[in-house]
């Protein structure tokens, strides 16, 4: 408190200037959230501000005091899946590792949001440098970091040699589920498939 000729004056209160003003958070989520939905119901090309805003409840401001525009928003989201990246199976065994790491990229991959919006995005990718880089950071870096701790892993428990080429593993353990699931779009999956695939993949990088 303040004192002047007029005797004690209350503390001035100073306004946070509007552009300072904090982003919810909920309101962010909401709009991410909406991205996917939205992307998943009429593709990247006819996706607009307009219809994220109407999805996620909010104005059109609310987005752009986010983002520039809806390429921006697409990048951020897309990134954001290299960040939450994959669980780590950690069961004792290398083939028993990949078949659960199978498993959960298996439902990932195959839910309706991600079996459409995936496609999608890459014929975008395609046309769009911004949107490929961030395509491939956000499934190269969820895969390789769950890929290498299961390959560190086997190392140590001795399943896997000390050295072996990492690019290699990557690509054996990543490729073929998504080759079927996303390249070719597999209605469904052979039954055993998953099994089977966990144990061609652990021998073959053992044999490495």
């Amino acid at each position: 408190m303040t004192t002047n000729a007029d005797g004690p004056q209350p503390p001035v209160r100073r306004r946070t200037p509007a552009g300072a003003a904090v982003l919810r958070e909920d309101v962010t989520e909401a709009i991410r959230a909406a991205v996917f939905e939205e992307l998943a119901a009429v593709g990247y090309a006819r996706m607009s501000i307009e219809g994220i805003a109407r999805r996620a409840g909010v104005g059109k401001t609310a987005v752009y005091r986010r983002w520039r525009s809806k390429l921006h928003l697409v990048l951020d989201v897309v990134s954001a899946l290299a960040v939450q990246g994959l669980p780590a199976p950690d069961t004792g065994s290398l083939e028993s590792d990949l078949r659960l790491l199978y498993e959960v990229t298996s439902r990932a991959l195959r839910h309706p949001v991600a079996s459409q919006i995936i496609p999608d995005l890459q014929a975008e990718a395609a046309r769009s440098p911004e949107i490929a880089e961030a395509m491939q950071k956000a499934l190269r870096d969820g895969q390789e970091g769950v890929a290498l701790k299961i390959v560190g892993a086997a190392q140590r428990r001795g399943e896997v040699r000390a050295g072996v080429d990492q690019e290699l593993a990557l690509d054996l353990i990543s490729g073929p589920l998504y080759w079927r699931s996303v390249v070719i779009r597999s209605p469904r999956l052979p039954k055993g498939y998953l099994a089977s695939l966990s144990t061609a993949t652990a021998e073959a990088l053992k044999a490495l």
